[in-house]
């Protein structure tokens, strides 16, 4: 298992099923997000889940509750998913930094978002690879250009291949989607609803995917 101070080698990594792998994880110290963090957000699902879904990073409810996708984008996702007739316990979601990063509102509590930066990703990337070398997704879904650009390239734009079913290394088929997050940044209900439903039905076209519909 991995020390305390540095990310797991992935020889030892990829051996470790899920729960161990979520107990080393919670005392990662790869890089400095752990000081302002709460706690290790890591990945939640079945080991042999088909689907596999990677964001951001956690946000600050999930940074509170110590589960991914337990927000309000969490809560948009659940609804997404079940529009795309994909149950959420046959899918396993996680993302690409594992602590949550954030700046302090200028007036009152409230904990800002901030984008990870290359070297956190990288510094949280063999957890991730360890999850996917574990559950072994048929189907691997970035959510948002965060995730995408950090496993597909930084040349990779969601907003000209959304949707598109591309071969990687990583999984036997890859796609790329917004982040539930940018639906409930919209500017009105027309436009939230609006994208929620492109959102739904990129999730629908995965689900059409996975049941040999090669026309999908």
């Amino acid at each position: 298992m991995p020390s305390r101070n540095r990310s797991p080698e992935p020889q030892q990594a990829y051996a470790a099923p899920l729960p161990c792998l979520r107990e080393a994880a919670a005392s990662c110290k790869a890089c400095d997000l752990w000081k302002a963090a709460t706690q290790t957000v890591f990945g939640e699902g079945r080991a042999d889940a088909t689907i596999m879904l990677v964001g951001e990073q956690p946000g600050d409810l999930e940074d509170r509750a110590g589960r991914p996708f337990v927000g309000p984008a969490g809560k948009l996702l659940d609804q997404a998913l079940v529009e795309a007739g994909i149950d959420r316990s046959d899918v396993y979601v996680t993302n690409v930094v594992k602590h949550f990063k954030w700046s302090p509102a200028e007036r009152g509590k409230k904990r800002i978002h901030k984008k990870p930066r290359d070297s956190e990703i990288q510094a949280c990337r063999p957890w991730l690879d360890a999850e996917l070398a574990v559950v072994k997704p048929k189907i691997l879904v970035c959510l948002g250009a965060t995730a995408a650009q950090s496993l597909l390239g930084k040349d990779f734009r969601v907003s000209r291949q959304r949707g598109q079913i591309i071969e990687s290394p990583l999984a036997p088929h890859v796609v790329a989607t917004v982040h539930p997050s940018s639906i409930l940044r919209a500017q009105d209900d027309e436009s939230r609803h609006s994208q929620m439903q492109a959102f739904i039905q990129d999730l629908k076209h995965v689900a059409r995917f996975l049941k040999g519909d090669k026309a999908a």
